[in-house]
């Protein structure tokens, strides 16, 4: 790793850069500055602030993506979304896991007086006060998470999913070990450090890819039809990434808008997973046909139990979301229809009912980042309620679904 002393003397100042992880690469005429930062360090944003300051730099680069920078620059940014939008285009869950991650990210805020990211913000504004370019070289964070999605197996996925909840709800303080894995990494990688170790799988998309696309991303903004669009640009990154991304930037010979082309694909999923929830709905409608052929009032009775058993456990799934009692009574209609058909979900329906009655408001908006960190902000905010009640309904109708179809096997068997 290049040390202060490999560097040009204008920036060389070591009561600001001194012990801070520094790369220069040299590529297709474009010399790029990496500066590896601690995400919780207010040494980082200082050197940040100083290296652009020198004047030496044409161009900024950041580890961040358009919707994080939104995040960082627009603070009416939660205020303008169309949260039917994000219901109707199923998002839902996405959103609630973004804001799981920013609950993480506000708990260390609060408990330590540290804004993670502090460097991004002071990269932002110093680049605009130079007038230089801002390069966002990250990939979307939704692109990330649905990757490692997809390259998990479902207990890894639940596993995932529980620790995130535990981190969001949990009221301990976070300690002094997480917050020197953030001054190594990033808050993604942070979040989910001790799978990433164990777990190749989840290892690469959520940090290994992330070193090759940001690469891929800094040769495709620096070079236009083959020549330089900038000469020297000052790479902000998280010390987590430096060593990877120095490496493909140095050695990847594959075209750069194809690495990233390829890294932004969600891969499908498995052929069983698509046709399993088709085959076990076709199961149960086949155990209802089979039921109504023996003795009509044997299929009339599993028709009643199959209403009974989802209808009761989606509208438990909203009550325990305490949402208005019209979306209870409209969970507790639609979920026997809607765990019939993998392409609906009762948790639309209930989420869009109780949005119609409890509109959130401005303030909502406004204080959403900061209310998602305990348990009781999240049903405080109607923002987060109707996230809630979108996920607990699906819950308590999904496992009505298992124990309905268990009792057609039961009234099937005898």
């Amino acid at each position: 790793m290049s040390e202060l002393a490999s560097l040009d003397a204008p920036l060389t100042q070591p009561n600001v850069l001194e012990g801070q992880p520094l790369e220069i690469v040299e590529r297709d005429g474009v010399r790029y500055t990496i500066l590896g930062t601690a995400h919780v360090s207010k040494a980082s944003a200082d050197g940040v602030e100083h290296l652009i300051k020198t004047g030496e730099f044409d161009a900024v680069a950041i580890e961040l993506d358009a919707g994080r920078h939104a995040a960082l620059t627009d603070p009416d940014r939660w205020s303008k979304m169309d949260l039917f939008k994000v219901l109707r285009e199923g998002k839902a869950g996405m959103m609630a896991a973004n804001l799981a991650l920013s609950a993480f990210q506000q708990r260390i805020a609060d408990q330590f007086g540290i804004e993670p990211g502090q460097e991004m913000r002071v990269a932002i504004k110093a680049a605009k006060e130079a007038n230089l370019p801002l390069l966002l070289v990250d990939r979307e964070v939704g692109t990330t998470l649905r990757r490692v999605y997809r390259n998990v197996g479902f207990w890894q996925r639940m596993t995932l999913f529980s620790g995130l909840l535990a981190g969001v709800f949990s009221n301990e303080k976070v300690s002094e070990e997480e917050i020197e894995k953030l001054k190594q990494g990033d808050m993604l990688e942070s979040t989910f450090s001790e799978f990433a170790k164990s777990s190749e799988k989840l290892y690469t998309p959520l940090i290994a890819e992330r070193d090759q696309y940001m690469a891929a991303k800094l040769r495709e903004n620096a070079i236009n039809n083959g020549q330089p669009r900038h000469r020297n640009v000052l790479v902000v990154i998280g010390a987590g990434h430096l060593k990877g991304l120095v490496n493909h930037l140095k050695t990847d010979s594959e075209d750069s808008k194809a690495i990233t082309g390829r890294l932004e694909v969600i891969p499908p999923p498995e052929t069983w997973t698509k046709l399993l929830p088709w085959l076990l709905v076709a199961f149960v409608i086949g155990g209802f046909v089979i039921a109504f052929v023996r003795d009509p009032s044997i299929g009339l009775g599993l028709l009643s139990d199959w209403a009974l058993i989802t209808g009761v456990l989606g509208a438990v799934g909203a009550l325990a979301a305490l949402a208005h009692p019209v979306t209870i009574l409209v969970t507790a209609l639609a979920a026997p229809i809607t765990t019939l058909h993998p392409l609906l979900g009762v948790g639309l329906f209930s989420a869009a009912v109780e949005l119609w009655f409890r509109k959130p408001n401005v303030g909502d908006f406004n204080s959403l980042r900061k209310d998602v960190t305990s348990l009781r902000g999240w049903y405080k905010n109607r923002v987060a309620r109707v996230l809630l009640v979108f996920i607990l309904s699906s819950i308590g109708a999904s496992v009505g679904f298992w124990i309905a179809g268990a009792r057609v096997v039961q009234i099937l068997g005898r």
